[in-house]
């Protein structure tokens, strides 16, 4: 059955069937590497997209959830020419190191910049609690959100 999709603003028509996870969708399909297959269960984060404003895990939520609802991924927050400040403050705090976990950070970090423009250590800290991370770059991360904070405070 095809379905329509709207993804970083644009649309796209998609032959899958409803229950296709939606990292499946933006992979396969539509052909976007930000979101990565991790765990597959929902619980690395490393598949994360928001949908609808909201953080979610993309292997875990079927085409057919998704709807009518606008999906980001990192793709969509900003391009080369004109990164957004998270990528940034990433690349500016040296915030990855194998950069598989970069995908769930950045876009975790972008719902709580969207809703607290200027959270503390304690918030950011909150906030990417459900992102895993092996490398230990925790430190890194949570000065790239600082970073990224002050400069859309400007």
């Amino acid at each position: 059955m095809p379905y329509r999709i709207t993804v970083n603003g644009k649309s796209h028509d998609v032959d899958a069937a409803g229950d296709a996870p939606l990292l499946y969708i933006l992979r396969n399909d539509i052909g976007l590497n930000g979101p990565k297959f991790g765990c597959g269960l929902g619980q690395c984060g490393t598949c994360a997209a928001i949908v609808a404003g909201d953080l979610v895990r993309t292997c875990s939520v079927s085409l057919r959830d998704v709807g009518d609802s606008p999906v980001i991924t990192l793709e969509g927050l900003g391009t080369a020419e004109k990164p957004h400040p998270l990528q940034k403050a990433f690349i500016a705090e040296q915030a990855t190191q194998c950069g598989y976990c970069s995908n769930g950070m950045i876009m975790a970090a972008a719902v709580l910049l969207e809703r607290n423009r200027k959270p503390n250590a304690d918030e950011i800290k909150s906030a990417l609690a459900d992102q895993l991370c092996r490398c230990g770059v925790h430190n890194r991360v949570v000065r790239a959100v600082q970073r990224a904070a002050a400069e859309l405070a400007r």
